[in-house]
């Protein structure tokens, strides 16, 4: 079904809201992917501050067109959707736990990372970096770590002494 002009130019300043306040933005080919798996993957996207727009590809493109992005804009091929949020690492992480679960029918094709395109390997690298709960939670381990290590320490003194 054709897109009205009208429609088209709603949608370009859409996606150029979009780039410009997202401070990652993570392209998704998807092709093949259940309806029911794309409402549960929205959800869950949202769950964790994370916005999945669906556009064509020249509306996309044109409006990349009008930001200042450095770098190699990733090839365009097939269905595609963005996946952003203020979370820098969240869009990439999250649609790589889909991407994983999808037998190929959802896969991460590139994104803008700190103002520069980045290659769908590079996306997936960012992807493996933990949330911020996670970190916070190793932060604390490796904190706890040496005096964990000297309580056990002393109380074996202790026992030894008794």
């Amino acid at each position: 079904m054709a897109i009205t002009k009208a429609k088209k130019q709603e949608i370009a300043e859409r996606l150029n809201t979009i780039l410009s306040d997202a401070t990652t933005v993570t392209f998704v080919h998807f092709n093949g992917y259940a309806i029911a798996d794309e409402h549960a993957m929205r959800n869950k996207l949202k769950e964790e501050g994370v916005s999945y727009y669906v556009a064509k590809k020249t509306l996309i493109n044109r409006a990349l067109d009008t930001q200042a992005v450095t770098g190699e804009r990733p090839v365009f091929e097939g269905q595609l959707a963005i996946a952003y949020g203020a979370d820098a690492v969240a869009p990439a992480r999250e649609v790589q736990e889909f991407a994983k679960k999808s037998d190929g029918k959802l896969a991460i094709v590139g994104g803008i990372f700190e103002g520069t395109y980045r290659s769908a390997s590079e996306m997936q690298e960012i992807a493996s970096i933990p949330g911020m709960h996670q970190l916070r939670g190793m932060f604390v381990n490796v904190i706890n770590s040496p005096v964990q290590g000297l309580v056990i320490a002393l109380n074996q003194i202790a026992e030894k002494r008794s």
